[in-house]
């Protein structure tokens, strides 16, 4: 684990990867000399001869070490445990460790078993890891290196099984059969209080049928969401994709991206990356050629120059302008869209591009993951939210192939249907003002008129989310705009696809909307005229936290299941009341979070407002 300053107002608490020996060490290798799953540290636990999918995502989660700096606790066997060693481990896989020892206990032998004892402090490794581990291990080497001046004495460990299966066994397995049990107990219960509503359905008619709609909407959104299944990778099926991805002052994240990006296991002559500067003012652009350089020093093997480029606007003219510069430069006839502070697994382009064997399919959407989850309680949250919007709700609109909103952080189109709808997206107007976000909702919208869009669970990237609660707000009441804006536009088409879809998409609309004033009518409405205590409309809430709370500790297996109570607190005391202010507010085109040429003109347009007050002695 490190921690990486932004702005230098926050630190951002990351779990990183050690750098591999190659650069591209995902690329499928054109010479043939190593194989999908040739990583250190993989081998011993699995059978290497069959390498499907699923085989060599396990031998990555295997082989991946990790930075790391905490305390741990070695016995070697026949030895007292308070006379063990001390040391700290330096980094650390699924199948093992490295650990600096003081030099005065750096003296165990190569194939000494032992025990070791320590905590995966949140962090260190992808999420599910954290937790105290008490494992067997074998010491397979001893050797000395020199850092900052100084010899330290290094020791690396071997586990006799890897922490995937100890934790299978020791944690993982009881969360999901306890968050099986509990998702169930809690849709009965749920449904058990809305029969209620029915009970005394004419005494409160409208609150009532409010109360019964909401309810059997969320339940059906979970049902579906737990029936999606992804679409299955064809390895024959492998369509030409260029990945766009636009910058605008992205210079501490945009190395990683384009990274992420060009390493693909996918084949070389069918994957180009290009990126769009959009004018940055920081040194994003050093950065872009300095990270492209790195990549073409394997030019030759791999192709890159031919696949690999950029290319920056004569003026900062808006994400949609970047993204449609980078289609028209785009050889292939699948187009992908990654912001430039999200992150690609390995596999996600291989994944994103199966549900286009469907000629109907217009969009895919891929699952994004919160990079900095562990940064503090602000991007905790978000981690819970993000996991159930995408592997509920996308994957819920899925089934129905009408994904309403393919998300920015990872997106595939069709090219030829970007092109068709470019002039529209890129001079596209709402109440007189140009439409400068919701990008991604927008393009969805167009795509939808005609063709499918899908979701892809297994196509995963990770992004990096506001840690600042200003810049958090900020965000939401821009994607609450926009929101409100395309869902104004989609429900004119939208009663053209499945019945069922639509439903819930006019649910969907009706809902959120009113839903600040069914929270003002229980929590100060009826308290202050009747007296009552509103005991059940709290408990429906509870009940609602603990559905998107269980149903992340069943997929993730991780201890911040938690903070899905803690969003749903925060979303009703503070997200929530951000909506009726986009009610009269979302014909707005500035971002908040990001210099647009109408967020400098709003800037300007305040600061001359001041200035005029302050010469008429106004107090602002």
């Amino acid at each position: 684990m490190i921690k990486l300053k932004k702005k230098v107002r926050t630190e951002e608490v990351l779990s990183m990867p050690q750098d591999d020996r190659r650069t591209l060490s995902y690329v499928p290798d054109p010479e043939q000399v190593r194989g999908s799953v040739d990583r250190r540290g993989a081998s011993g636990y699995s059978d290497p001869t069959f390498e499907t999918e699923d085989y060599v995502a396990s031998q990555r989660l295997l082989s991946l070490r990790y930075a790391a700096n905490f305390e741990i606790l070695v016995v070697p066997q026949g030895v007292k445990k308070k006379n063990g060693l001390k040391g700290t481990v330096r980094d650390i896989s699924s199948t093992g460790l490295r650990m600096e020892l003081p030099a005065e206990n750096a003296k165990l032998a190569v194939g000494t078993p032992l025990k070791s004892k320590f905590r995966l402090p949140e962090g260190v490794m992808p999420e599910g890891f954290e937790a105290g581990v008490n494992l067997e291990a074998e010491v397979v080497r001893t050797f000395t290196e020199e850092q900052d001046g100084r010899v330290r004495h290094m020791v690396a460990l071997k586990f006799v099984k890897p922490l995937t299966e100890y934790f299978q066994r020791k944690r993982w397995g009881y969360s999901i059969y306890a968050a099986s049990i509990l998702l169930f107990a809690v849709s009965l219960f749920i449904l058990l209080m809305r029969t209620e509503s029915i009970i005394y359905y004419e005494y409160k008619a409208v609150l009532y049928t409010y109360s019964i709609v909401a309810a059997l909407f969320l339940l059906t959104r979970y049902l579906f969401g737990a029936l999606y299944r992804n679409v299955p990778v064809n390895p024959d099926y492998t369509p030409g994709v260029s990945i766009i991805i636009p910058c605008f002052n992205e210079a501490d994240w945009i190395k990683r991206t384009i990274l992420s990006c060009i390493n693909q296991n996918y084949p070389v002559d069918k994957l180009e990356v290009i990126v769009v500067d959009d004018r940055s003012t920081d040194n994003s652009v050093e950065k872009i050629r300095e990270v492209i350089e790195l990549v073409h020093q394997e030019a030759e093997r791999y192709a890159t120059r031919d696949r690999l480029s950029y290319t920056v606007l004569e003026r900062n003219a808006g994400k949609r302008e970047a993204l449609v510069k980078g289609v028209e430069l785009a050889k292939h006839d699948l187009v992908v869209f990654v912001d430039s502070d999200s992150f690609l697994e390995p596999n996600a382009i291989r994944h994103l591009v199966q549900p286009f064997q469907n000629p109907k399919m217009g969009g895919v959407a891929g699952r994004t993951d919160v990079e900095n989850k562990y940064t503090n309680t602000i991007t905790k949250l978000q981690t819970v939210r993000y996991y159930v919007a995408f592997r509920i709700m996308k994957a819920a609109e899925s089934w129905f192939d009408c994904v309403t909103c393919l998300s920015g952080p990872l997106s595939c189109y069709r090219k030829e249907l970007i092109l068709k709808h470019k002039d529209a997206w890129l001079n596209q107007k709402f109440l007189g003002r140009p439409a400068t976000f919701g990008d991604d909702r927008s393009m969805t919208n167009f795509i939808l008129q005609t063709h499918q869009t899908g979701y892809q669970d297994n196509a995963i990237c990770s992004t990096i989310v506001p840690s600042d609660t200003g810049v958090f707000l900020k965000q939401q009441m821009r994607w609450k705009r926009s929101w409100l804006r395309e869902s104004l536009r989609a429900g004119g088409f939208i009663w053209k696809k499945e019945p069922l879809m639509a439903l819930f998409f006019y649910v969907g609309l009706i809902v959120p909307i009113a839903a600040p004033v069914v929270v003002v009518y229980n929590l100060i409405y009826v308290p202050i005229v009747h007296g009552l205590f509103p005991g059940t409309f709290l408990i429906g809430l509870l009940l609602m936290a603990t559905l998107m709370s269980l149903a992340h500790l069943f997929f993730r297996k991780s201890r911040l299941w938690l903070f899905g109570f803690v969003f749903c607190i925060f979303y009703e005391f503070v997200l929530l009341w951000q909506m009726p202010v986009a009610w009269v507010t979302f014909w707005k085109s500035t971002w908040g979070t990001r210099e647009t040429p109408q967020d400098i003109e709003a800037r300007e347009k305040k600061e001359a407002r001041k200035s005029r007050g302050r010469r008429f002695g106004l107090p602002f």
